[in-house]
């Protein structure tokens, strides 16, 4: 298992982001495919967590095979804190969870290669389906 964590932070806690992701425009940075033939597109922003991300990475590489390659196009660098279950409220903030990513509407999560069409398209469906947002097929430009 591949832990998608940061070597080492600045800070423990960062500040929460905007509460209205519709006000944010859609991302350009990281909207084209660039290294593999295929990819998966967010439709819609989500935070992804570092445990999705690993879950959609599994399935990919489980349904391509050995000649099949994949490109992870975000990192989750962003720590999330929870409060302990039955603790009222004040007292500060939680302790740090984990890590996940901001993702913003037309943002390139992984890409795929090495395989014919039919095959990456049911490996990026199914690897979708572990994401907390919309997705899309999309394949290269040109």
């Amino acid at each position: 298992m591949v832990s998608l964590i940061p070597k080492k932070v600045k800070y423990r806690k960062w500040h929460t982001f905007r509460r209205n992701p519709n006000r944010v425009s859609p991302t350009t940075r990281g909207s084209t495919v660039a290294f593999g033939s295929y990819g998966l597109k967010a439709l819609t922003p989500a935070r992804i967590r570092s445990n999705q991300i690993e879950a959609a990475r599994k399935v990919l590489s489980r349904e391509l095979g050995k000649n099949g390659r994949v490109w992870i196009r975000i990192f989750p660098d962003m720590p999330y804190t929870q409060k302990p279950a039955e603790v009222k409220l004040g007292k500060g903030k939680g302790d740090p969870q984990g890590y996940q990513v901001p993702v913003l509407g037309g943002r390139v999560l992984f890409e795929v290669d090495g395989v014919d069409i039919a095959v990456a398209r049911e490996a990026i469906r199914k690897a979708g389906t572990k994401l907390p947002l919309k997705t899309k097929f999309v394949a290269r430009q040109g």
